[in-house]
């Protein structure tokens, strides 16, 4: 990593495991009844004071709570990284006019390679095991998914992206259609500052129509503002086609603050419209200040630093595990929601695991766009 840089590799395939940690492990808790239910496309006061709740009676199911209503948070991360590796990626050269189309192309049969094989199992398997598999996936359903059009194209996205975390792979596209056609053209500051700003307003316009607000959020708008500080943050630092190496200087005790002024954010600004509007920022610099800070552990606390390793390999198979995760819940919550609900989770994260070695394993042998 070259001086100035915020994050090694190392730190980012990091990120990336925190993230999809708090993804998988949302898509199967607030599934589970009794949880406490997010507020991820909609607001409801109601949830976070729940979560309050739990918190400090130390309810026995803190655990599952937790990543009930916040897991869901790790899709902000991935926005920030995508963002900021465009720019490592796409802008150490000038121009890229002409670009477009066939940047557009490249992504989507990327994205495409990556999730056809999950989808096409998950439907097999889904038509199995419930009887209005053909009401849940007809052709128009299948079709908008495969196109990653889905959540553009049906107002009710809650009812009809199935199985729920492939809405994702809509929200990249548009945001990567966003950012060749008029980020990477017009670099100025300001232009990402409006967009932030304008998508938060225009969020907040909807408030007191839910159904509104769930749409927004569910397509490229929702997404903007960790994808435009992950952009913002990568230009403000040195251009790099292939960044190698780790940080050598700690960071500093501004790591320390920020990671706790982020952590007292997101708990107590979740409890309001306004200020949950932008707790994705807290969520990206939050999770920064976490890596930052286990990369600098020594001592009696470089223990901590041995965490960095497990959750950069988990960083490394994070496009998988996001693809096969709801092919293991499929199969394995409806045994374990109401018995050995813990070993259910502990089977279901070695489950995705081993299917998203699989997918690994099944990618080598097609080629890459």
């Amino acid at each position: 990593m070259k001086n100035g840089e915020l994050l090694s590799r190392t730190e980012s395939a990091a990120l990336r495991g925190i993230a999809i940690l708090g993804i998988i492990l949302h898509n199967y808790c607030h599934f589970l009844g009794f949880a406490v239910k997010e507020n991820e496309y909609k607001f409801d006061p109601a949830r976070p004071m729940q979560f309050f709740d739990k918190l400090f009676s130390f309810d026995s199911d803190l655990f599952i709570h937790f990543f009930s209503f916040l897991g869901h948070y790790g899709v902000p991360v991935f926005l920030f990284i995508s963002g900021y590796g465009l720019v490592k990626k796409y802008e150490a050269a000038p121009g890229g006019d002409g670009l477009a189309w066939a940047f557009i192309k490249k992504h989507f049969l990327k994205l495409f390679r990556l999730m056809f094989i999950g989808y096409l199992v998950f439907i097999g398997i889904y038509l199995l095991r419930h009887s209005d598999g053909a009401q849940v996936y007809s052709w128009d359903h299948i079709l908008t998914q495969l196109t990653m059009t889905i959540n553009f194209f049906y107002f009710d996205p809650d009812h009809i992206i199935k199985p729920g975390p492939y809405w994702y792979f809509g929200l990249m596209l548009q945001l990567y259609t966003l950012y060749i056609l008029v980020f990477h053209r017009w670099r100025q500051n300001r232009l990402l500052i409006a967009f932030a700003v304008g998508s938060i307003l225009l969020e907040a316009c909807f408030g007191n129509q839910q159904d509104w607000l769930n749409y927004i959020r569910y397509n490229f708008i929702g997404g903007l503002l960790p994808f435009c500080m992950g952009i913002w943050v990568a230009r403000r630092e040195p251009l790099s086609n292939s960044p190698e190496g780790e940080s050598n200087s700690k960071p500093p005790l501004g790591e320390v603050w920020w990671g706790l002024i982020s952590a007292l954010f997101v708990l107590f600004g979740g409890m309001y419209f306004w200020t949950w509007l932008i707790v994705p920022a807290f969520i990206a610099t939050g999770a920064i200040a976490t890596v930052k800070l286990l990369s600098a552990c020594k001592g009696f606390l470089s223990p901590l630093s041995s965490l960095l390793s497990p959750l950069n390999w988990l960083g490394s198979i994070s496009a998988m595990l996001f693809v096969m995760h709801p092919i293991a819940r499929e199969l394995i919550i409806s045994h374990y929601r109401r018995i050995d609900i813990y070993g259910g989770i502990f089977i279901y994260l070695l489950s995705s695991v081993a299917l998203a070695m699989l997918l690994k394993w099944i990618l080598r042998y097609i080629p890459k766009p």
